[in-house]
């Protein structure tokens, strides 16, 4: 293969997705991943796809991956198990619901219609086994949740498809400009040159976005995640919670995963994660309150993924500040899966034809420096 076009940072989602719609607009692409694909965040996450009580800024982003996730079997030839049972945030007292209210209206103003504020009423019709002290709920009715690691791999082995390379067990040490273009250096003294680097490497993205000149706080994260024993069919949605952190669902073997914000403690460089019980207590305590069907259950595995957190929980996604022919997509916070599909159509535009027609100023990298001056 002739010398690629583009090199990506990080075989994660992001990056495989990246890939794939940089080599279908006929960029000659290589992936470069330390570990293999799917390794943390992108393959061990709650597999949420949602629209549901997103940040603004992100909404415009959401609503356009969301039509890709509805028609994902068409561009990866894998329907990743997205099932759309939709997702609702449960809120367990009137304050809550004036919040949920609130924020409905707010998303109203922006001129999207997909959250529906919803009674006590209708909350139990959808979801009749919550607990009787829920007094309502907001509903995305289109939403759902998919398998994470089945969808990274579907996006790598679609990108491959395409003509891209992905290259695993490759650990990228430095990047620097030479000669107009960019050299990658490798762990294992190799060296890769394309025009073009994008940076998709998650909890490892600032060491890349450093040797750009452009520091930023990432704060590696490990949330945590538990698989309960199996129980008779009692919950289609994805749940979440108003007052605490909650990410709840049934797979159709019976089992419920829990999940939705707790941490663990991590050793970035080594590749470890450990898990934090008294925040499984509380992830437990969460679900005891919420479903009574549930205080029978066992828990009979909890992990942690690493990924990567920004201080104001939205994403880097754009062109570098400081260096031409190089682009970031990091930083999702726990809730990057969904948008995965349209990070990397952004980034291929971007690459490609120097823009994108949605709105990604919020997410520029240089937001964390200092005003100049």
């Amino acid at each position: 293969m002739a010398s690629p076009d583009v090199v990506v940072i990080g075989g994660g989602l992001h990056g495989c997705s990246a890939a794939l719609h940089l080599a279908r607009r006929g960029a000659r692409v290589v992936v470069l991943e330390k570990d293999h694909a799917g390794r943390h965040a992108s393959g061990v996450n709650a597999g949420g796809v949602r629209r549901l009580g997103r940040h603004p800024a992100e909404i415009p982003l959401s609503v356009a991956s969301m039509e890709l996730w509805h028609r994902i079997g068409d561009l990866v030839d894998d329907d990743c198990g997205f099932e759309r049972h939709g997702q609702i945030k449960v809120a367990e007292s009137a304050a809550e619901l004036d919040q949920l209210r609130a924020h409905v209206a707010q998303v109203r103003a922006l001129g999207f219609g997909h959250e529906e504020l919803i009674d006590r009423a209708a909350l139990r019709a959808i979801l009749p086994a919550v607990a009787e002290h829920c007094v309502g709920a907001i509903w995305c009715r289109d939403d759902g949740a998919a398998n994470p690691y089945r969808t990274t791999l579907a996006f790598r082995r679609a990108a491959e498809r395409a003509g891209a390379r992905i290259l695993e067990g490759v650990r990228v040490a430095g990047v620097a400009r030479e000669a107009g273009a960019w050299r990658i250096d490798t762990a294992d003294g190799a060296a890769h040159r394309a025009g073009v680097i994008v940076n998709c490497a998650g909890a490892w993205a600032d060491r890349i976005a450093a040797a750009l000149r452009e520091p930023v706080p990432l704060i590696p994260s490990a949330f945590m995640l538990m698989i309960s024993s199996r129980l008779p069919p009692f919950v289609k949605p994805v749940v979440g919670a108003t007052g605490r952190p909650l990410s709840f669902k049934q797979f159709a073997n019976g089992t419920v995963l829990i999940g939705g914000g707790y941490q663990g403690r991590l050793e970035r460089d080594r590749n470890l994660t450990e898990l934090d019980f008294r925040g499984l207590a509380a992830s437990a305590q969460t679900v005891w309150d919420l479903f009574p069907a549930m205080r029978g259950a066992e828990i009979v595995r909890a992990w942690a993924g690493i990924e990567a957190r920004m201080p104001d929980d939205i994403p880097v996604i754009g062109a570098s500040s400081t260096e031409p022919g190089a682009f970031h997509a990091f930083g999702f916070s726990g809730h990057g899966f969904q948008l995965g599909p349209i990070s990397g159509t952004i980034i291929a535009e971007l690459v490609t034809t120097g823009r994108t027609n949605l709105p990604i100023a919020p997410f520029r990298i240089d937001r964390f420096q200092p005003p100049a001056g």
